[in-house]
């Protein structure tokens, strides 16, 4: 044998990349004396949805009126407080769904009503006009100041950059005052617009200027929202960006300073919450990411990030299949089964190993809630493989495991137990799971509950169990009574039914044993059957009137060590039919 030293080193792709430039070397930022990741996050931020607006226009087929109102319900209801609702300016669709909700009376009085508009007059005014009649309303105004904006599509200098931003304040400012009444809070946010590509100098001048238009102050806040419009650099980077802006704005007390990430590099989450320990005050993005491009940030993965922490995300997602549902009607989009949370396989084990660590975790936590009392918050969640209690969002445990070729005996044994409430032994636990494999080897996917339950019927119970199975097995027991002998002894009398090629024959046998168990393997030894039994296991499946029994009996049949199953209201028949099963196997 020759072991392995240093691996072969990787190869040179051939890809263009002398095209790129790392991002430090555009836009290098430098933070020394970085305090963020000497922090922790320990409460949510103020959310904003952007679903009605970034998320509708990066829909293939926008959404109607009636999905729009439904998504905006249900935001409502997960207690969103910041709902961004489109362009009423620039589209008639936006402009519309906007009276619809002031003219009918449909936004709580705790909700506020975010539009956008960009910095031009008569954008300004027909937005500042769609608010007419909502209680709390937000004027979103942006423009570009990224180098690259300004030299390839505007053509812009940096002041000329600055004065465009500052005019459009302006403006806003003075037609909020002149239209909208005491009846509606406003609200004003800016955005430097791919503040993430914009020299860190100048975004800060540009945002202190739009300040000194709107003059925050108490009772009058300014929202300074500073998205990446397109993700660059590392979620590192974004922090220390993030923290170089909320330690150097004037009159920070009076802002509220706003995340918008996009996941172009696949990092929107990290880079949120990175800028939550670098100062953010509001996220910005969509339920399950559905945005442009690669999407928005995630703000269902980011809440139940929190959860996962003991931290109240101030967001109610138990039903997260609900929430599911409704966001992929209105957006007719698939939420991928491998999504954090909210996909269908996010809680489910198929692995042999994750599945038997799972089981036991589930056992440890009943024990110990018990010990508590039966206080489940008492008890901290530590279940193997589950960061979350699946419950906690509305999921049942049914499928957390799941059987295919690769599972093993943790995962059969505990999908039986959750289902059948069926507790197998250990040794029997190993036996089932090979024929298990061996079935889905044979007949590939998924081996589901039902399924499960099939094979374990057709190999170890009488036909009568499961519907559609085939009857089986040579011997069967037909009655038995037990009476109490002399001394320590107990007396048998049984009819066990057999099925030979020229019929069904019936022996009526009698015997004594030191026990039920002994008696019984007594009685089919007058069979001429060698049996001797090596374990036994008996369990209630039920409580009350009508309690049912499941007996596990390890046999040694003819030199044949296998295990069998009965099931009966009677713990004496349970075990007795375990024993036939076990030899009805040995002979099958």
């Amino acid at each position: 044998m020759r072991t392995q030293g240093i691996s072969s080193r990787q190869q040179p792709s051939g890809m263009p990349t002398a095209k790129y430039r790392h991002f430090l070397d555009v836009n290098p930022v430098r933070l020394p004396d970085r305090r963020w990741p000497d922090r922790r996050i320990d409460k949510a931020p103020r959310w904003l949805s952007t679903d009605l607006r970034d998320g509708n226009q990066a829909l293939i087929e926008p959404m109607d009126p009636a999905r729009k109102r439904m998504l905006f319900d249900l935001l409502v209801r997960l207690g969103v407080k910041e709902i961004e609702i489109g362009f009423p300016a620039a589209s008639a669709a936006d402009l519309e769904f906007c009276r619809s909700l002031a003219d009918g009376g449909l936004v709580p009085e705790d909700v506020t009503i975010s539009v956008l508009t960009q910095s031009r007059p008569e954008i300004i005014h027909a937005t500042v006009d769609a608010l007419d009649g909502l209680p709390r309303a937000t004027v979103h105004l942006y423009n570009a100041t990224a180098p690259v904006f300004r030299r390839v599509v505007f053509h812009n200098d940096r002041e000329a950059t600055k004065q465009l931003a500052v005019s459009g304040a302006q403006e806003l400012v003075a037609y909020m005052e002149k239209t909208l009444g005491d009846d509606t809070v406003a609200g004003f946010e800016y955005s430097p617009e791919i503040f993430v590509d914009t020299e860190l100098d100048f975004a800060l001048e540009v945002c202190e200027a739009v300040m000194d238009v709107w003059q925050p102050g108490l009772g009058r806040e300014i929202v300074v929202n500073l998205p990446t419009t397109v993700e660059r650099c590392t979620p590192n980077v974004y922090a220390d960006q993030i923290e170089y802006v909320s330690r150097n704005l004037s009159r920070r007390e009076f802002v509220a300073l706003s995340a918008h990430n996009h996941n172009d590099r696949g990092t929107g989450i990290a880079t949120a919450e990175l800028a939550m320990l670098a100062g953010i005050d509001r996220v910005e993005g969509c339920l399950f990411g559905q945005g442009e491009r690669t999407g928005n940030v995630d703000l269902v993965t980011l809440a139940l990030n929190l959860f996962s922490q003991g931290i109240d995300p101030e967001l109610d997602l138990s039903d997260i299949d609900e929430v599911r549902r409704v966001v992929e009607h209105c957006t007719q989009m698939e939420v991928p089964a491998r999504t954090p949370y909210g996909g269908d396989l996010v809680y489910t084990s198929f692995s042999g190993s994750h599945q038997d660590a799972i089981k036991k975790g589930f056992a440890d936590r009943r024990d110990r809630v018990a010990a508590a009392g039966g206080d489940e918050d008492a008890v901290v969640w530590e279940v193997p493989y589950l960061p979350i209690d699946p419950k906690d969002v509305g999921r049942s445990y049914e499928a957390v495991v799941r059987v295919n070729s690769q599972s093993g005996k943790g995962g059969v044994s505990y999908l039986l137990s959750s289902t059948r409430h069926l507790d197998l032994p250990r040794r029997m636990q190993i036996e089932l799971s090979g024929i298990v494999q061996r079935h889905a080897d044979a007949f590939g996917g998924e081996v589901t509950a039902e399924d499960l339950w099939s094979i374990f019927a057709d190999e170890y119970l009488p036909h009568t169990v499961a519907d559609g199975l085939t009857p089986w097995g040579r011997y069967r027991l037909s009655s038995a009574t037990l009476t109490a002998g002399d001394g320590q002894s107990t007396v048998l009398k049984a009819m066990i039914v057999e099925s030979a090629d020229s019929g069904q024959i019936r022996h009526a046998v009698e015997t004594s044993g030191n026990g039920p168990i002994d008696a019984f393997v007594r009685a089919l030894g007058q069979l001429g059957v060698d049996v001797h039994v090596l374990d036994y296991v008996e369990h209630a499946l039920s409580s009350g009137g009508d309690a049912t029994a499941a007996a596990y009996v390890e046999c040694d049949v003819d030199g044949q060590v296998l295990w069998g199953c009965g099931i009966d209201p009677s713990t004496m028949r349970a075990g007795f039919n375990a024993i036939v099963s076990a030899i009805n196997r040995a002979l099958r």
